[in-house]
């Protein structure tokens, strides 16, 4: 087994679009920018993002996205709209992105773990 070398990158978010920066950023997690990187390994990188709450939506998303969630109960469907969640929690709508551009597959949740906000 190869001994993995692990970089720490630091991510300025400030007037960046929110998926664009959450493409660069699921790209560093995966490792794809290393000539080692297998679709099966888990060889990516730390990120950490700066000055996240300066981040920009394009077009109308900010007043007409919606996050849904279900408890499992009947009637628990809840709803929060990407204005609310970024003001309450701007890391959040971040990670909801990077999330949905990893594979889904038994590597990430290690790979969203090496994402974090400063």
């Amino acid at each position: 087994m190869e001994d993995i070398k692990r970089e720490k990158h630091i991510i300025d978010a400030a007037n960046q679009p929110l998926g664009r920066l959450a493409v660069s950023v699921a790209l560093l997690l995966r490792g794809k920018n290393k000539p080692e990187f297998e679709p099966y390994k888990d060889v990516g990188d730390f990120v950490v993002v700066e000055n996240i709450d300066q981040i920009t939506f394009s077009g109308k998303k900010q007043d007409q996205k919606v996050y849904y969630r279900h408890s499992g109960y009947l009637g628990g469907l809840k709803e929060k709209s990407l204005d609310v969640l970024f003001q309450e929690r701007p890391e959040e709508v971040l990670r909801k992105a990077i999330w949905g551009m990893l594979p889904k597959n038994k590597l990430r949740g290690d790979q969203i773990n090496r994402f974090s906000v400063k």
